[in-house]
C-alpha cells in the first residue's frame, strides 16, 4: 500500500514512579544512553540507537495506580527486539538477575510452531516489557 501515513514508531512515552530507578534499569542493564531530558516535567529521554523512550515521572508516585493490562485501555506491554537467540539469552541473564524485576514469562517460543522466542517481565516501576527475536517460522 502506498498511502501509508506513518513510518514506524517515533518514540514511546512511559510514565514511571522513579526516574532514577528507570534510568538505571534502561542504561545500566540494557545499555541505553540518556539523550536528553526535561527537568521541569520531569522526564528523561533514553535510546538504544534505534528506539527513543521518554520516561516521565508520575506527578505523585505515592498515589499513582499501577496499570492493569487486563482492565485498562492503554499500553499492554512494550516489546523490544533483540538480534537473535544468543542476544535473547544475554538479555534474559541480565534482566532476570535485576533484583526489582518480576518475571512474567520465561524464555519460550512465542507461539506453538514458531521459531521466534521471547520473554516478558515487569521492570522496576511495574511496566510490562517483552524481549523478542525476529519473526520466524519453525
Amino acid at each position: 500500500m502506498t498511502d501509508r501515513l506513518t513510518a514506524g514508531v517515533h518514540h514511546v512515552g512511559l510514565t514511571v514512579p522513579d526516574l532514577e530507578q528507570a534510568r538505571a534499569f534502561f542504561c545500566a542493564v540494557l545499555g541505553f544512553e540518556v539523550v536528553g531530558g526535561q527537568p521541569d516535567y520531569p522526564a528523561l529521554f533514553v535510546s538504544d540507537g534505534r528506539i527513543l523512550l521518554t520516561l516521565w515521572r508520575a506527578a505523585d508516585p505515592a498515589t499513582a495506580r499501577p496499570f492493569d493490562r487486563r482492565a485498562n485501555i492503554g499500553l499492554h506491554h512494550l516489546s523490544l527486539a533483540v538480534a537473535d537467540d544468543a542476544a535473547l539469552d544475554v538479555a534474559w541473564t541480565r534482566v532476570s538477575a535485576h533484583p526489582d524485576v518480576v518475571v512474567d514469562v520465561a524464555p519460550e517460543a512465542m507461539r506453538l510452531g514458531s521459531a521466534t522466542r521471547h520473554f516478558l517481565v515487569f521492570i522496576p516501576g511495574g511496566i510490562r516489557l517483552e524481549f523478542a527475536t525476529p519473526f520466524a517460522t519453525a
